[in-house]
């Protein structure tokens, strides 16, 4: 918390120097000149950074099969839920009705065993009674199989509770074929829904790695489609500037496109540092349309475990640039412009510009030099910050 309350007493402290700065102009023989003076802050230390999106996902092949159905190239947007790639699936569409089959065989053995079942148990002796007339069938319950149970021959108490048993596996065995069936069923359909591809949330599609008529294999990449409605930069900021972060804490970050300066703000810190590169990532939101997904950013991240120190603020308008080499016009005794070279550092509010090193307090700056300016180059003074 007391990092984040000196960041935001430094910003202000910056806002307030820089207006200041602004009032303390004043011509000069027709020259706009600017005096350098000092601001105390914070230092800050610029790392670099990839924008990417808020969310991103990469979907793969789930089961061998060819590409029948592709919806678009890179850029295009979907829904959440659109179907995004399909593979064939004629192959499973095939043993799905295979499955079906079987399970209405099962479901009929299963109807057939139950009332087998039932006639063992209410009719036993039906299918041993003897066609005609009814005597010999009657002589035979009434004398013949008693007198078997008696003398020991026959135990039809122990026939019929096994013909019971036999009918209770069948209906077992039915049953369970019944449940083999549709579990294969399931596990069809399941192989069905993954060989569609639909869009988890809406978004656009980043890359394709597919064609229609392409064979895939189990693991191979299709598609990244990600969110970019909403980006963020993500950095790896060494872990002795990790205290002074904070979810939450607003930063400035600028796009390597124009060289524009934007507000981020710290949305995640990542629980554990890098092994090998002691780093912890950090991701930081932009605001909404002022990037894309794989542009570099820097992002200023303050180093509280460093001494405060002084440094030069100047105009934005008073800096020159000689190829990729930064410079200013130093006006000297006589008021002549001389140029020289600089280290430049963070751009503040109000349209000024802190220097790392090449000018010091009290020197005079060119405003806003024209195209006509020209002077030969000048050294720093001895007094100059380094």
């Amino acid at each position: 918390m007391g990092t984040k309350i000196q960041a935001v007493v430094v910003a202000a402290g910056l806002a307030i120097a820089s207006s200041l700065f602004a009032q303390d102009w004043s011509q000069s023989g027709g020259a706009d000149f600017f005096t350098v003076q000092q601001a105390r802050g914070a230092p800050t230390v610029s790392l670099g950074g990839t924008v990417i999106p808020y969310k991103e996902v990469t979907l793969a092949a789930q089961l061998p099969g060819r590409v029948k159905f592709l919806a678009g190239i890179e850029g295009d947007a979907f829904q959440e839920g659109t179907l995004l790639v399909a593979l064939d699936d004629s192959e499973l569409l095939a043993k799905r009705n295979s499955a079906l089959a079987q399970l209405a065989n099962a479901d009929a053995q299963f109807r057939a065993a139950g009332i087998k079942f039932d006639r063992e148990l209410w009719s036993p002796q039906s299918e041993q009674a003897p066609g005609g007339m009814g005597v010999p069938n009657l002589f035979d319950q009434m004398f013949t199989q008693p007198m078997e149970s008696f003398s020991g021959t026959r135990h039809r108490g122990v026939e019929r509770r096994a013909d019971l048993y036999s009918s209770e596996i069948q209906i077992n065995q039915a049953r369970n074929s019944i449940m083999a069936a549709r579990s294969q069923i399931e596990a069809i359909d399941a192989k069905l829904r993954d060989a569609k591809s639909l869009a988890p949330f809406d978004g656009v599609i980043m890359r394709k790695f597919v064609e229609e008529g392409d064979t895939m294999q189990p693991g191979q990449p299709l598609l990244v489609f990600a969110d970019v409605e909403y980006l963020q930069i993500l950095v790896d900021v060494p872990a002795r500037l990790r205290p002074g972060l904070n979810e939450g804490m607003m930063l400035q970050a600028q796009l390597d496109v124009g060289n524009q300066v934007v507000p981020v703000r710290v949305a995640q810190i990542f629980p554990m540092a890098d092994a090998q590169r002691h780093t912890v990532k950090v991701k930081f939101d932009l605001p909404q349309g002022v990037s894309a997904p794989g542009m570099y950013a820097k992002v200023l991240v303050p180093d509280f475990t460093a001494p405060a120190r002084n440094f030069p603020v100047i105009p934005s308008t008073a800096i020159r640039y000689n190829g990729s080499l930064p410079g200013v016009y130093v006006l000297d005794a006589e008021g002549k412009p001389s140029l020289r070279l600089i280290r430049v550092g963070e751009h503040l509010d109000g349209g000024f510009t802190s220097v790392l090193s090449g000018l010091s307090e009290g020197e005079r700056v060119l405003r806003n030099p024209g195209g006509g300016v020209s002077s030969a180059w000048a050294s720093p003074s001895a007094g100059g910050v380094r």
